[in-house]
């Protein structure tokens, strides 16, 4: 949901930006006169002298008492919600991991090195050049997104049976998780051409 939300916000701010930088490029080089052309009654910029926002605009609300705390508290809003979209791009990541004892009370494991076993036995495997591990979710129940950077003669759905049956599966049993859902990225690593002599 993240990720439409991210394209949708993203889009429309690109639109506005676009129609903005448009418009400013169309007066600032006087374009509608050498084209022939004629702009809206509305249209604030009619040619290379006018600016963006003008006296009239910049001193219309001046002596307005409610002016000044609007204008703040708008801003105010508007970083805030820029914050609160800049801190839900960076993923949670997991620093432990509730573990079911069977006597009652519930083990932490930690989850940078829950991580680091799954990268680990993730590298062992043949054909995978590099691996990275994140745990996120909660404490109770994690997942895991894993990327592994593919040397050029790996087989990926070997690879990928493999991280399933042996890497993730361990740690799952070893944490005494249920289940372990997994996101896997799979790059292969680029290589220079063999130099025929």
């Amino acid at each position: 949901m993240l990720k439409g939300v991210n394209r949708v916000l993203l889009g429309l701010l690109g639109l506005g930006l676009f129609a903005l930088g448009g418009g400013v490029l169309l007066g600032g080089l006087d374009l509608q006169r050498h084209w022939g052309f004629g702009v809206p009654g509305w249209w604030p910029f009619r040619g290379p002298d006018d600016v963006v926002l003008g006296t009239e605009g910049r001193t219309r609300w001046r002596e307005e008492g409610w002016w000044w705390p609007t204008v703040i508290a708008v801003l105010a809003v508007l970083l805030a919600l820029l914050l609160w979209w800049l801190f839900a791009q960076r993923r949670h990541r997991l620093s432990q991991v509730l573990v079911d004892s069977e006597d009652g009370a519930a083990a932490r494991l930690d989850g940078r090195t829950l991580e680091d076993v799954i990268e680990e036995e993730a590298q062992a495997l043949d054909g995978v050049s590099r691996a990275q591990v994140r745990l996120t979710g909660r404490r109770t129940a994690p997942a895991a997104r894993v990327r592994l950077l593919l040397e050029p003669h790996a087989d990926p759905e070997r690879i990928l049976g493999q991280l399933s049956r042996e890497a993730l599966a361990h740690a799952r049993d070893s944490a005494g998780l249920d289940r372990l859902p997994s996101k896997v990225r799979l790059r292969e690593a680029r290589h220079r051409a063999d130099r025929v002599a």
